[in-house]
């Protein structure tokens, strides 16, 4: 429609009249004059509004889903952050607790040795520092620390402060091979010098070669000149091997420190030094051995001797030109060769029903049961008796 006056008359004349029955409709309210047309509106134009809403919604619906996906996603995001957080405040509790066990052992340690410490937190290792076996603090000069100061844990001496920053600080560990701390014997007070080896035990040198040293031994720190670079009594490690002497004015031993330098944590810096040297004192005590059962067999022998001869195949000594069939076939070698036959056996004896009674015209006997023997008490393995005298000497 081109822009005319009279179209222009014409849409003035429509809004008019579209405004005096929005205002007729609403004075009217619900006796409105025109609600019966609105309802044949509804009527003839709902089922239309129903068909197109059917065809048009599933496209506004995959248009408002394009729209807001940014913003379902970002919430999703959301719950996954919370979800993680979740997840880490559950794990972080056996943590806390692995935590507050290092620093009460700490605490304990540090009270036993009247040490005044100022606890610490790991917060790097490496060589990044431009040492072998270092370890960063998240404590510093604003803290109250220096140079040269004793770094310890719950289990012994962990180390020296080397570098210190406003907020951090550096410490060389006690395995590094540039480090070295005097030492004392636990019991017999004996110096030495341990050296770090890295990964390996620490190796001491004792100042006295002929010391009485044995494996289980403990050292702790022998302690510096006003206390820097070390307080003294901080344990150090358990002696593992021993150097023969061999003569020499030192000692090696190799020790395996108490502290297990890959495993760092908490940790605590020696800000003030006991008053008096603890010695050994700090060292915890020492196991008990488990003493190992022993299981003892003893063997009774039997108390009928003279039944356990035969099985022996020991003849009796006291017995008299008596040969015992054994199993194999020893008898009395010096037999009596006047000796009766069959001494030992009973006059009303039955006869042998064992005997041979094929026995030959040169004396062979059969050595049975009752102990048949010839006259120079003679039998071979199998029990047989030769008779060599004048006659044959059977049953």
């Amino acid at each position: 429609m081109r822009d005319t006056r009279e179209s222009r008359l014409l849409l003035v004349l429509l809004i008019a009249i579209a405004f005096a029955l929005i205002t007729v409709d609403i004075r009217g309210g619900e006796d409105s004059p025109v609600d019966g047309a609105r309802r044949a509106a509804a009527a003839a134009f709902g089922p239309v509004e129903n068909g197109v809403a059917s065809v048009v919604n599933p496209v506004g619906n995959a248009i408002g889903a394009v729209r807001d996906s940014g913003t379902r996603h970002n919430r999703i995001a959301a719950l996954q952050r919370e979800n993680t957080e979740l997840k880490q405040r559950l794990g972080s509790d056996d943590r806390n607790r692995s935590r507050v066990r290092e620093l009460d052992k700490m605490l304990k340690r540090a009270g036993a040795g009247q040490y005044g410490i100022k606890g610490a937190q790991v917060i790097a290792i490496g060589a990044a520092q431009g040492f072998s076996w270092t370890v960063t603090l998240d404590i510093g000069r604003a803290d109250g620390i220096r140079r040269d100061m004793t770094v310890i844990n719950g289990d012994g001496l962990v180390g020296r402060v080397t570098t210190v920053g406003p907020r951090t600080s550096t410490v060389l560990l006690a395995n590094d091979p540039r480090f070295t701390v005097g030492t004392r014997m636990e019991g017999n007070d004996e110096l030495g010098f341990a050296t770090g080896q890295g990964d390996r035990p620490l190796s001491v040198q004792l100042l006295n070669g002929k010391a009485k040293i044995k494996k289980g031994d403990r050292l702790v720190t022998f302690g510096s000149s006003k206390d820097r670079p070390f307080v003294p009594g901080v344990p150090v490690g358990e002696v593992v091997r021993v150097d023969p002497s061999g003569g020499d004015l030192t000692r090696t031993l190799f020790v395996r420190p108490f502290v297990g330098f890959t495993k760092l944590d908490i940790v605590g810096v020696v800000v003030e030094a006991p008053r008096e040297d603890p010695r050994d004192t700090v060292l915890p005590p020492k196991p008990k051995p488990v003493p190992t059962p022993t299981v003892t067999v003893t063997v009774t022998p039997s108390p009928n001797v003279d039944e356990n001869l035969a099985v022996n195949g020991q003849a009796d000594p006291n017995a008299l030109g008596d040969a015992a069939g054994t199993a194999n076939g020893n008898a009395v070698p010096n037999a009596d060769p006047n000796a009766v036959p069959n001494a030992n056996a009973d006059a009303g004896a039955a006869p042998d029903v064992n005997a041979d009674p094929n026995a030959n015209v040169n004396g062979n006997a059969n050595g049975n049961a009752n102990g048949n023997a010839d006259v120079n008490g003679n039998a071979d393995g199998n029990g047989n008796g030769a008779a060599n005298g004048p006659a044959d000497e059977q049953e």
